[in-house]
C-alpha cells in the first residue's frame, strides 16, 4: 500500500475513521522523480469572486479566513485579511483506468448552512452520473492557525473501487507564481514568502505529488489524462504555480478531516495541522460555534421586520459576515470583500488585492451597519482606524489601502471618503479631545479642496457629484457641532457656513433644465458644476461617452438619506422619475437598479468576465435597491419589497451580491443572481442589515440626526432674473446670508440659462430669514459686473417654495 501514516499525528492519537470497507490502496505504483520539471508553469489566477460561502472565528488569535466557491475551497486568507495563501482546494475522483470526477466541473453543488447563527458551511457534491457524494464541511479552529474541512466520501454506485485525491493550489505569501513546495513527514507543504502551509489528513496521505501548473508535472493533468498520479514528484524547488495532490485511502464510506495549517515557519504551520487534527473536528466545531452564538447574543436583537420569517436567517449571516470581514491584527480595519472581482481572470499576484483591502466609505458602510445591529464597539474599531490608520497627515484618505495602511495602487482621492469619519463619529456621539483634533484635519480638507471631488463613489470621474457633495455638506455639520463642544467656534461657524453654502448650490451645480431629457434632473456628476452646458463625459471602462445631461444615476438619494435634502423634494422626486426610466431592471428577484447609463463595469454580453477592456455591461446593483428602500421608506412608504429582493439576490450561503445577471439565463449565470463579480459585497450586506432596522425603527438609522436638526426647516427658494448677457457670461445671485455667499462673489451661486432670457435657480434656504441679495454676471475671464440699485430685500417664509421674479438692473 502506498500509504503513509503521518507520525506527528499517530502521536497525538489521530484515528482513520472508516465507515465502510477498509481503505484501498493507491491505484497502481507509480514512478518517483525527485523535482518536478516545469518551473514556473502557467501564470496564477484568483477564483470567481462569487463565493458561496465565507468563515473564520470570532477569537482575535485565529487569524485564519476561508472562502467557498461553486463545490470547492477558494481563496483563504493568513495571517490578515487582505493576504490570500491559497487559489483553491479541491476532490479529484478517479477509477484508476478509464474514468476521473473533477469536483468542481462533475458534480452537482449544494451548499448549506449548518447552524443559522454560526458561519458554519457544508457543501455536498454529488457526482452528476451518481455514483459517489463527496460532503464537506468547515470551520476554523478559534486556537489554531487552521482550516478544518470533515470530509465524508461515499460511493454510491459501482463496483469497480473509487480512488480519492485531494488537488491542492497553493498561493503561499500571496504570490501564486512564486511558491515552493513537497512532501514532509506524509503532509504536503508549501513556502512563498514568509509563510508556510501543511495540508495534513487525520487518515494520512497515499501517494503524494508536487508539480507547475498546466505542465506535464501538473498533477491535475495526470488525474485528467491518466486517471492516476501516473509520476510522483517529491518537490518544486523553483519558484512557480505550485499544484498538490494527494491520494487519501478511502473505501466505499468513509470520513476523515483534512487540515490546512499555517504559520512563519514550516515547523509552525506543521503544529498548527497537526495539532488542529489532534484537538479534533467535533471540539474545534464546538467552540467555533459557540463563539458565533455568543457573538450574535451580544447585539440587539434582530428587528421585527425579519423575525419569525425567511428573512432573519439572512439577517444574521449578513451581521456575522459583516463582523467576519474585519482584521484580527489591524483592528478595525474591515475589507470590502473577501474576493477578487472576476478572479479568474485576474493575475493571483500581490499587485491588485481586490476588493479585500479597506475604503473609508465602505468602512463607514460596514461601521453603521454593526452599530445598527448593537454592535457599537466594532463601529468605534472602525472610526479609530480611518483617523488612526488611514488618514494621511493633510487630513485626506487614501483611496483604499491593505489593512496595514499602506496603499495599494489605487491612489486618487475621493472625497466623500474624506467626509465619512466625522459623520460616523457624530453618530457614535464621540466628540473627545483626540479625536476632533483628527476630525479637524478631514473637516479643513473639505474646505480646501472640495465641493468639486477627483472622484466620485464610483470611482470614475472628477467633478460636482451630488453623492459626494451630500457627504460633504452632512460631515461639515457633523464636524461644526465636533468643534463646538471642544470649544472651537471660529471653526464650527466656518464649517456650518460652507455647509449651508454648498447645499444652496447644490442645483446650480449638478441640476440640468436642458439637454435630450426634457425633465430637470440631478446629474450623475458635474465637470465644471455647469449642468446646463453640453460637455462630454466617457466612461472610463470603455462603453463610450455621452452628454453629461444624459449621464444619470440614484447617487442624489444620498442627499436624503444624509438629511440635507426633504424626501418629497419635487427635484428629487423628478430625478426618481428619469432614473427609473434608464437604469430600473425589473428581474426574477424583484427591482435592481444599474449604477448609472452607459457602465461598462461588468461581464460581457456573452458572459465572459471584466477584464477592463471596452464590451463590458455594468449589471444591477442589490445595494441600490436597498438605497432606494431607504427613499420610500422616508416618504412614508412601504419599504419591504426592497429588503426582500435584495435577499432574493442572495445565494445559497446568504451571500448578497455586488450585481445580478440581467440577462436570460446562460447555465452559468441566472437572471437575478450572483455574477462573478463580489458575493458578498460587504456594503450590499450592510444595507440589508440597515434597511431591515430602519423598516422597525419607523425612520432611517443612518441619518445623522445632527443633520436633520439644521435642517428640518427651511424652503426652497427660486431666483428668476430677466436679463440679456454676452457670449459667455453668466448671471449669479449673492446675499447676505452664508447660503448665499455672504457677499462673496466668489461664493455666489450660478442661475441656469436654459430658458434665456430668464435666468433662474432653486435655492435651499433657511426658513424666516431676513436676507438681501443681488444679481452679478460672471465673464469667462472672471471679471464680475453688479446690477444697480439697492440691495434686494425680503423676509423667507416659514415653509414652502417662494418665487422672486426680478429683471436685471442695468
Amino acid at each position: 500500500m502506498h500509504r503513509r501514516i503521518l507520525s506527528s499525528l499517530t502521536a497525538v492519537g489521530v484515528l482513520a475513521v472508516g465507515l465502510g470497507l477498509v481503505p484501498i490502496s493507491s491505484a497502481t505504483a507509480a514512478p518517483v522523480v525527485p523535482v518536478a520539471p516545469g518551473a514556473p508553469g502557467v501564470a496564477a489566477t484568483w477564483t470567481s469572486g462569487d463565493k458561496h460561502g465565507l468563515g473564520t472565528a470570532t477569537a482575535d488569535s485565529s487569524k485564519v479566513w476561508y472562502t467557498l466557491g461553486a463545490g470547492t475551497t477558494t481563496e483563504v486568507f493568513y495571517p490578515t485579511v487582505d493576504r490570500p495563501q491559497v487559489q483553491d482546494l479541491q476532490y479529484v475522483v478517479a477509477d484508476g483506468a478509464s474514468r476521473t470526477y473533477v469536483e468542481r466541473d462533475d458534480t452537482v453543488h449544494e451548499t448549506t448552512l449548518v447552524d443559522p447563527e454560526a458561519l458554519e458551511y457544508r457543501q455536498t457534491d454529488t457526482a452528476k452520473d451518481g455514483s459517489f457524494r463527496i460532503t464537506k464541511t468547515y470551520v476554523t479552529s478559534p486556537s489554531r492557525q487552521t482550516l478544518l474541512i470533515a470530509t465524508r466520501f461515499e460511493q454510491l454506485s459501482g463496483t469497480t473501487p473509487l480512488h480519492l485525491y485531494v488537488l491542492f493550489n497553493p498561493s503561499t505569501g500571496g504570490d501564486g507564481n512564486a511558491n515552493r513546495g513537497g512532501t514532509v513527514d506524509g503532509m504536503l507543504t508549501s513556502q512563498g514568502g514568509s509563510t508556510s502551509a501543511v495540508l495534513a489528513s487525520s487518515l494520512g496521505f497515499g501517494d503524494t505529488t508536487t508539480g507547475y501548473s498546466g505542465t506535464a508535472s501538473d498533477p491535475y493533468r495526470q488525474l485528467t489524462a491518466d486517471h492516476r498520479l501516473s509520476t510522483l514528484y517529491g518537490s518544486a524547488a523553483t519558484d512557480g504555480n505550485v499544484v498538490q495532490s494527494a491520494e487519501i485511502p478511502v473505501g466505499r464510506d468513509t470520513s476523515f478531516t483534512l487540515a490546512l495549517g499555517f504559520g512563519s515557519t514550516l515547523t509552525d504551520a506543521q503544529g498548527s495541522a497537526a495539532g488542529a487534527l489532534g484537538d479534533g473536528f467535533a471540539a474545534t466545531e464546538a467552540a467555533y460555534v459557540t463563539g458565533w452564538h455568543g457573538y450574535l447574543a451580544s447585539l440587539s436583537p434582530a428587528p421585527s421586520s425579519v423575525t419569525g420569517t425567511s428573512l432573519e436567517t439572512q439577517y444574521d449571516v449578513a451581521v456575522m459576515t459583516l463582523r467576519a470581514h474585519e482584521d484580527k491584527t489591524y483592528r478595525g480595519g474591515f475589507v470590502a470583500s473577501l474576493s477578487v472581482p472576476w478572479g479568474q481572470s485576474v493575475p493571483g499576484d500581490l499587485h491588485d488585492p481586490g476588493y479585500h483591502a479597506v475604503w473609508a466609505r465602505d468602512l463607514y458602510q460596514t461601521a453603521t451597519a454593526l452599530l445598527a445591529a448593537g454592535d457599537r464597539a466594532a463601529a468605534g474599531r472602525a472610526l479609530d482606524y480611518m483617523l488612526t490608520v488611514q488618514q494621511r497627515p493633510d487630513g485626506s484618505m487614501p483611496h483604499n489601502t491593505y489593512v496595514d495602511g499602506r496603499d495599494t495602487s489605487l491612489t486618487v482621492i475621493q472625497l466623500d471618503e474624506v467626509a465619512v469619519p466625522a459623520i460616523l463619529a457624530s453618530m457614535l456621539g464621540r466628540s473627545d479631545r483626540a479625536t476632533w483634533s483628527k476630525l479637524k484635519l478631514s473637516a479643513d480638507y473639505l474646505l480646501a479642496h472640495g465641493p468639486s471631488t477627483p472622484q466620485e463613489r464610483w470611482e470614475e470621474q472628477a467633478g460636482f457629484s451630488p453623492s459626494t457633495i451630500a457627504n460633504e455638506i452632512a460631515s461639515l455639520v457633523a464636524a461644526a457641532d465636533i468643534a463646538a463642544k471642544n470649544g472651537d467656534t471660529a471653526s464650527a461657524a466656518r464649517y456650518r457656513d460652507t455647509a449651508d453654502l454648498w447645499r444652496a448650490s447644490l442645483e446650480s451645480w449638478t441640476v440640468t433644465h436642458s439637454g435630450a431629457i426634457p425633465t430637470a434632473h440631478y446629474e450623475r456628476i458635474d465637470g465644471a458644476g455647469a449642468p446646463d452646458d453640453s460637455s462630454t463625459i466617457c466612461d472610463s471602462n470603455g462603453a463610450g461617452c455621452l452628454d453629461e445631461r444624459e449621464l444619470v444615476d440614484a447617487g442624489f438619494l444620498e442627499l436624503v438619506r444624509l438629511g440635507i435634502r426633504a424626501a418629497d423634494d419635487p427635484t428629487i422626486a423628478a430625478s426618481v422619475s428619469v432614473t427609473d426610466a434608464r437604469l430600473r431592471v425589473e428581474t426574477p428577484s424583484g427591482p435592481m437598479w444599474r449604477r448609472y447609463n452607459l457602465d461598462g463595469y461588468g461581464e460581457h454580453a456573452d458572459g465572459s468576465p471584466f477584464t477592463k477592456s471596452p464590451g463590458g455591461i455594468g449589471r444591477p446593483w442589490p445595494v441600490l435597491a436597498g438605497e432606494r428602500g431607504e427613499y420610500e421608506l422616508a416618504n412614508g412608504r412601504d419599504a419591504m419589497p426592497y429588503l426582500r429582493s435584495m435577499a432574493q439576490t442572495a445565494n445559497d450561503a446568504y451571500m448578497i451580491p455586488e450585481q445580478v445577471w440581467d440577462s436570460a439565463d446562460t447555465g452559468r449565470f441566472t437572471a437575478g443572481e450572483a455574477t462573478d463579480s463580489a458575493a458578498p459585497l460587504a456594503w450590499a450586506m450592510a444595507q440589508y442589515v440597515r434597511l431591515a432596522q430602519s423598516i422597525s425603527a419607523g425612520r432611517n438609522v443612518d441619518t445623522p440626526a445632527v443633520v436633520t436638526a439644521r435642517y428640518a426647516t427651511g424652503v426652497e427658494a427660486t431666483f428668476r432674473a430677466n436679463a440679456t448677457t454676452t457670449w459667455g457670461e453668466s448671471v449669479f445671485v449673492v446675499g447676505s446670508i452664508p447660503a448665499l455667499g455672504g457677499w462673496d462673489t466668489s461664493k455666489a451661486i450660478r442661475l441656469s440659462s436654459a430658458a434665456y432670457p430668464d435666468w433662474a435657480v432653486e435655492v435651499a434656504l433657511p426658513a424666516g430669514v431676513a436676507i438681501e441679495y443681488k444679481y452679478i454676471r460672471k465673464s469667462a475671464d472672471g471679471r464680475v459686473t453688479w446690477e444697480s440699485g439697492a440691495n434686494r430685500t425680503v423676509t423667507l417664509p416659514g415653509s414652502g417654495s417662494p418665487v422672486y421674479r426680478d429683471t436685471w438692473r442695468p
